[in-house]
């Protein structure tokens, strides 16, 4: 039996509700078919934005969507995409699938989005392909209440009063799709363009997010964080889960127990990235001022056959669920330092939460994962402690079982628990330091590693009551089954 201690005396940090955010970009049917199908489809919408999708969004507890882009992002000129919608320009998407953009999801229409999901938006502009004044004018477009050439164009185009922009991204993968960058040069542009990042209003002073590494690029955070720690809210990191590298990812829903472990053990890795980044980063900012946000996660397959490989459209099964789950646990482990998270993204692209087709739609595996988690936002991360045996694929190890707790302002703990194990189900007694639990109630989120949602078939992985655990006088006893994703909720 392993050992669970949960320390309800030792209060680490919150829990960011931005760690459970999403990313939307200019991509396949993300935006287009998947959150917006314009006022006059007969889909059932709201000012164009469909309503299917931004419920089963607000049900999951959305809290931050990025948009948008992205490679997208150093592509775009935002002036293209205001205004009357059949007068606004239209361009081909040179990243995603060579198609026509006709930028009738502009600014405003993504303002529009976010307030029927109730969400904050995060904003990247183009570093890659834009000019400091085209950053600096958005922003004025975005969020000055005086008068102004851009507030004045704002009005007449229907928005009398100024948005609220959380965060703003200067720039996405300046390393790479963003402009092919060498650190110390993005720096400069960095601190360049942020200076024209002005804050018009004091209530809404803006967190400005600069480009960080991909994945183990440690180079690239030396060198950013040398020359521009100083001007930086956020620095950026993208790690995705791509099983034997770019050549050889493999089918969504068609693969082996090997290619699962080879899947788990590769998403666990960003543990030890994380990890790493932050001694950088810690290096030249030892009181922490410089938070990570990990805005571009989640597992990258082929795409599914016989659709555009442009659009990076993929199924979701028990596997993606596991990879959410463990990330979303080592995210909460490590949220003294990360503020935001955005999985990529959130329909119809990559590890996406929602799939449509048409006037369908359905969750995936990934979307159950993220509303039973959505518990954790905004609580009190605590100290916690999982004994486990360890997995080792191909050189990389982890734990059977991952796990993270959590306690809201009424002393409720919630705990979340995966087990990647795909064929033993793992005891467990918890002891709740200085407790006495009253009640416990649990769900479970399980299946075969392949189980995935169809259209045909939208309730193969679901939510479900989980009852194989007993109660105890300061916890809990139970028996977690294998490939599954487990939450407790401890009444004291």
């Amino acid at each position: 039996m392993e050992k669970y201690l949960i320390n309800p005396n030792q209060k680490i940090s919150t829990i960011h509700k931005d760690i459970y955010g999403h990313f939307s970009e200019h991509l396949g049917r993300c935006i287009y078919e998947g959150l917006f199908v314009g006022k006059d489809s007969s889909i059932p919408n709201v000012n164009g934005m469909r309503c299917d999708v931004v419920n089963a969004l607000k049900e999951m507890g959305i809290p931050v969507l990025r948009w948008p882009g992205g490679c997208f992002a150093d592509e775009y000129h935002w002036k293209d995409g205001i205004g009357a919608p059949e007068n606004r320009k239209k361009m081909i998407n040179t990243h995603w699938g060579g198609l026509v953009e006709d930028n009738s999801f502009g600014t405003h229409e993504f303002f529009e989005l976010c307030e029927q999901l109730g969400c904050d938006p995060y904003i990247n502009g183009n570093v890659g392909s834009g000019t400091v004044q085209e950053m600096s004018e958005w922003v004025e477009y975005m969020t000055f209440d005086g008068l102004s050439p851009m507030s004045e164009w704002r009005k007449a185009n229907g928005r009398e009063k100024p948005w609220v922009v959380k965060y703003f991204g200067v720039g996405n993968e300046n390393w790479g799709c963003g402009g092919n960058f060498l650190p110390e040069d993005y720096a400069q542009e960095f601190l360049r363009y942020n200076t024209y990042v002005r804050n018009y209003d004091r209530n809404n002073k803006i967190y400005r997010v600069c480009c960080g590494p991909n994945a183990e690029d440690y180079h690239w955070t030396d060198k950013v964080m040398w020359r521009a720690r100083h001007k930086i809210d956020g620095l950026s990191l993208h790690y995705y889960t791509v099983p034997h590298g770019w050549g050889g990812r493999g089918a969504a829903t068609v693969f082996s127990e090997d290619m699962y472990y080879v899947t788990v053990t590769c998403a666990y890795k960003i543990d030890e990235i994380i990890t790493r980044h932050l001694e950088i980063m810690s290096k030249y900012d030892p009181e922490h001022r410089v938070d990570l946000i990990v805005d571009e996660w989640g597992t990258w397959f082929d795409v599914e056959e016989g659709t555009n490989p442009g659009f990076l459209y993929q199924q979701n099964t028990m596997r993606d669920a596991m990879v959410a789950g463990l990330t979303l646990n080592i995210f909460n482990k490590h949220s003294d330092r990360i503020r935001m998270a955005n999985i990529a993204q959130t329909v119809n692209v990559l590890q996406a939460v929602v799939l449509t087709d048409g006037e369908d739609m359905l969750l995936t595996p990934t979307y159950h994962v993220f509303k039973m988690y959505k518990d954790h936002q905004k609580n009190t991360l605590l100290g916690s402690y999982l004994t486990s045996d360890k997995i080792e694929c191909e050189g990389l190890k982890m734990p059977k079982l991952i796990e993270s707790a959590s306690m809201d302002d009424n002393g409720t703990i919630y705990s979340t628990i995966v087990n990647v194990s795909l064929d033993e189900a793992k005891e467990i007694k918890c002891q709740i330091a200085d407790s006495t639990v009253k009640s416990v109630r649990a769900e479970i989120v399980t299946g075969k590693m392949d189980d995935h949602n169809t259209f045909e078939n939208k309730e193969v992985v679901r939510t479900q009551e989980f009852t194989d655990f007993a109660l105890t006088a300061d916890g809990f006893t139970a028996n977690v089954p294998p490939c599954s994703v487990v939450k407790f909720v401890v009444e004291r």
